[in-house]
C-alpha cells in the first residue's frame, strides 16, 4: 500500500438541519464510490435506516434524502490528509486539514448536536477544531463507530447507541 494525498466530500446537509454526524475521513471503498460509508461492512446505513425507517438497500440518493427529512447533517472532521490505506491511525498527523466548521455552524445554526461516529472523529475534532469556534450551544457526544474496525462490538449493541440520536432529534 502507499501513501495517497485523500479529500473529503462536500457535508450532505440542508439549512434545516438541528444533528450533525461527523466522521473522520472516508475509507478506500467510500471514496473510490464517491459515498459516505460506502464499504460493504460499514454499519453506519444499516444502523440509520432502522433509525429513520428506511430500506438499507435503497439507493445513495435516497439514503441522504432521509437524513435531510430527518434534519441530520453528516459530514467529515478532516478536509484533507496523507494516509496509507484505510484506518484512521494511519493518517499522517502533520497532513491533516480540518473543514471550516466556522462557516458550516453559522450557516447551520439550528444544530445543536454533533454526535462523532467514533474516537478518532472525536479526537480530531477536540484536536483541530473545537478551539476555532463557538460551541457554547452545542452538544457532543462520541457514538461507537459503525467502521468493519469495529468488530468487537455488536449491530445490536451498536444500534443501541446510535438510538440517542432520534432522542435529541425529539427534544428539538
Amino acid at each position: 500500500m502507499s501513501l495517497a494525498h485523500i479529500h473529503s466530500f462536500d457535508p450532505i446537509e440542508d439549512k434545516n438541519a438541528e444533528v450533525l454526524i461527523l466522521g473522520s475521513m472516508p475509507g478506500r471503498a467510500s471514496l473510490a464510490a464517491s459515498q459516505y460509508y460506502a464499504h460493504a461492512q460499514n454499519s453506519f446505513w444499516r444502523i440509520i435506516s432502522e433509525l429513520l425507517q428506511f430500506d438499507p438497500a435503497s439507493a445513495y440518493d435516497a439514503r441522504t434524502k432521509a437524513l435531510k427529512s430527518a434534519r441530520i447533517a453528516l459530514w467529515d472532521v478532516l478536509q484533507s490528509c496523507t494516509r496509507e490505506g484505510s484506518l484512521d491511525a494511519r493518517i499522517e498527523r502533520d497532513t491533516l486539514i480540518a473543514n471550516d466548521f466556522r462557516t458550516f455552524l453559522d450557516t447551520h445554526n439550528r444544530i445543536t448536536h454533533v454526535f462523532f461516529n467514533g474516537a478518532k472523529a472525536e479526537d480530531f475534532f477536540k484536536r483541530h477544531v473545537l478551539q476555532n469556534i463557538d460551541s457554547g450551544s452545542i452538544s457532543y457526544l462520541r457514538l461507537p463507530s459503525t467502521s468493519p474496525a469495529n468488530a468487537a462490538m455488536s449491530f445490536e449493541k451498536k444500534l443501541s447507541a446510535w438510538r440517542i440520536i432520534l432522542k435529541s432529534n425529539q427534544q428539538l
